[in-house]
């Protein structure tokens, strides 16, 4: 495996993640548009025309590039396990090469001294979430998390006796409140339980999967529906002037958690819902490419 000819690779799916949008999300926002009226139309038309520019002429449908994130899923009998620090080395080369190539907006910044490199790199960035599941292949997906919708994460730590009833108070109230901060329409990604930090990470994780994907467990796939019901009915609208789409969905994910604790995570995603997945070969070949 050569890390460099990888990088080099790797920078066709970060340049698909920022100038497209994977089609359940795009035909969710067509829907969208079909049943809004006014200002919420107006809005949705100018979300899909930024989407049909990026595509068009290959440049990022939103100036947000994001936060470069990788969501690995590395099979343990995986061939060059031994290798993760090329993959790795290769991943951080993808995204210098992909900030100068595609181009993407430097988006990493010294919490302490404010410097900014310019690459898209810097401490622990891109920032690498490492899976081992079962099997031999090295899933990836890359996921450029923008910075507006970010800032409207949320944790609370529910007191553990209000249970589902609070958990579905806790959401709604957050996506009202946070109004066209977002970017909406929105993807909200929620995670129960765990620990304070295991919250948050599931609900980021939920991301991931497609939008009009439901849980696998019925009751999560329960909740997720009546959640994404009840937020549009809540009026805040695409970008916030009102409206009937305020999510676009609703994601959840779950681990036990302590008897003492309830923790709540709250990860929206904005209307750029982006992401590619694609496998990466023992000889580090990118193949079977998603959106």
């Amino acid at each position: 495996m050569n890390p460099e000819r990888l990088a080099q690779e790797l920078v066709d799916p970060i340049k698909t993640a920022v100038t497209t949008l994977p089609e359940p999300t795009l035909a969710a926002l067509k829907e969208a548009r079909e049943k809004e009226e006014d200002g919420a139309r107006v809005q949705l038309d100018a979300i899909l025309e930024a989407v049909e520019i990026g595509q068009k002429e290959e440049i990022p449908i939103c100036q947000d590039t994001g936060t470069p994130t990788f969501y690995v899923q590395l099979g343990a009998d995986y061939p060059a396990i031994d290798r993760l620090d090329e993959i790795k080395m290769a991943f951080r080369g993808a995204v210098q090469l992909a900030t100068k190539e595609v181009p993407i907006r430097p988006n990493t910044v010294n919490p302490i001294s404010g410097k900014n490199p310019g690459d898209n790199t810097g401490r622990s960035i891109p920032w690498i979430n490492w899976n081992i599941t079962d099997g031999t292949d090295l899933k990836v997906t890359y996921l450029p998390k923008g910075g507006g919708s970010t800032n409207m994460s949320q944790l609370t730590m529910m007191t553990p006796g209000k249970g589902i009833k609070g958990v579905k108070e806790l959401v709604l109230k957050r996506i009202a409140s946070m109004e066209g901060k977002p970017c909406p329409p929105t993807v909200v990604g929620i995670g129960l339980g765990g620990s304070a930090s295991i919250s948050m990470s599931l609900a980021k994780k939920s991301l991931l999967r497609p939008v009009g994907e439901r849980h696998e467990d019925p009751e999560i796939m329960d909740l997720e529906n009546e959640l994404k019901e009840r937020a549009n009915n809540l009026g805040v609208g695409p970008m916030g002037v009102g409206g009937e789409t305020t999510v676009l969905d609703v994601k959840i994910e779950y681990d036990h958690r302590h008897p003492a604790s309830y923790p709540v995570g709250i990860a929206p995603q904005c209307w750029a819902n982006r992401r590619t997945s694609f496998l990466i070969t023992p000889e580090g070949d990118i193949v079977e490419v998603e959106r």
